[in-house]
């Protein structure tokens, strides 16, 4: 099959930017043919703030060389991580002129919350899910802090929504859950296009023996990550577990202040990946306090993966991923008294340590391998091209 992935890079690489790199590996290891179509918001700084918007609405010169691109190497299907806001939406009709089928990979909320993230102010909000236009968005700031900002992305997603592009341009949707899943639904997209397809991992990961003695927190330090209740909780801990803190960010000061006041805390800070994966096999539990959905967490799977269970806010993503009892448990958010419960009740018994453990790791072995998400990835992609089909043939 030959592939043509688009993507619109972001100036701080982040998780989407990786999926691209993954996807992109993994499909030529398959014996796919992959083409690839990126642009780079390094260019945003060049040609202005009017432009850039004008751009997220319809970029023309996106439709014009994409549909080139298309006629050189006539593509199978046309897989998108993301589109704003240089590639916009029109990268979607060009595909379409061409008649390639369009898939789009949703890692974030943008189609519903000008933020992305259905959070503000220290806690969840879905004021704008379901709006035609999110004006509650726009009126807070709540992209990047700017009125203006959220004017730009609450119009572009409006006008597109208007334009029917989210239900005719795109043939199907891959969501990282069944959370995600339900979200989006409510956000107006078809939930006869909406696939359910994790992250998964490149690399063959064995299981960890997870005598360490500790709870690990890996990820970057800040208030929706749940620091606050994941300290506070452990003034709590009546048991012998120590915990490890991994990753660096505004709340690297608080961290600091609690390892220096607690011995059993200790602050690693940032470490290289190999030393993460170690650290995430020896560990009695990953422990993931967030207080946002999360879109998905990648070091959910890395866990699974090490036979390491999860402790995790019955929240979002966390709630769809994490089975409670089975590979590990969840707490009610921001509540530090039932996170240390459970906490506690984990490293009191090992036997039941080592239950979830090993449930986790059946569970990375059957959703969150490459294997897995090969085939699904191909199953996705046939039911894109059938949609089309079906509508040419209409």
């Amino acid at each position: 099959m030959r592939v043509l992935q688009i993507h619109n890079f972001y100036q701080q690489a982040g998780g989407e930017d990786q999926c691209f790199a993954v996807n992109r590996a993994m499909l030529t290891r398959r014996g796919h043919e992959v083409v690839s179509f990126a642009l780079h918001n390094d260019a945003v700084e060049r040609i202005g703030a009017l432009a850039t918007a004008a751009k997220s609405f319809w970029n023309g010169d996106v439709y014009r060389d994409l549909r080139w691109l298309i006629r050189q190497t006539r593509p199978d299907v046309a897989h998108f991580e993301n589109t704003f806001p240089l590639v916009s939406p029109a990268a979607y009709y060009a595909a379409h002129a061409e008649g390639v089928p369009v898939v789009q990979t949703l890692h974030n909320f943008r189609i519903a919350c000008p933020s992305a993230i259905l959070y503000r102010d220290g806690a969840v909000c879905e004021d704008c899910l379901g709006r035609r236009f999110a004006l509650p968005g726009v009126r807070r700031g709540c992209y990047r802090d700017s009125r203006a900002g959220s004017a730009v992305v609450a119009s572009v997603m409006a006008a597109h929504r208007a334009a029917g592009t989210w239900n005719r341009a795109v043939d199907a949707y891959i969501v990282l859950n069944g959370f995600a899943l339900e979200k989006y639904v409510a956000a107006g997209l078809p939930a006869d296009r909406l696939h359910v397809s994790p992250n998964f991992l490149p690399a063959k990961l064995d299981p960890g023996p997870g005598d360490g003695g500790f709870a690990l927190f890996a990820g970057r330090l800040t208030p929706e990550k749940g620091v606050a209740t994941l300290l506070e909780a452990w003034g709590r801990v009546t048991g012998g577990l120590r915990l490890k803190i991994l990753g660096e960010g505004p709340e690297a000061d608080r961290v600091r202040r609690a390892a220096a006041a607690d011995p059993r805390i200790e602050w690693l800070g940032w470490r290289p990946q190999a030393e993460v994966l170690d650290l995430m096999g020896r560990a009695t539990c990953l422990v993931l306090p967030s207080v946002w959905y999360e879109g998905f967490n990648r070091t959910i799977v890395e866990a699974f993966a090490r036979a390491t269970p999860v402790v995790a806010s019955d929240l979002g993503s966390m709630r769809a991923i994490v089975a409670h009892g089975r590979t590990g448990l969840r707490f009610r958010p921001g509540d530090p008294d039932d996170l240390a419960a459970a906490l506690d009740a984990l490293a009191a018994d090992p036997a039941r340590r080592a239950a979830l453990g090993a449930a986790a790791r059946r569970e990375f072995e059957d959703h969150y391998t490459e294997d897995a998400n090969h085939d699904r990835l191909l199953a996705i992609y046939r039911a894109a091209g059938s949609r089309l089909q079906g509508r040419a043939a209409a």
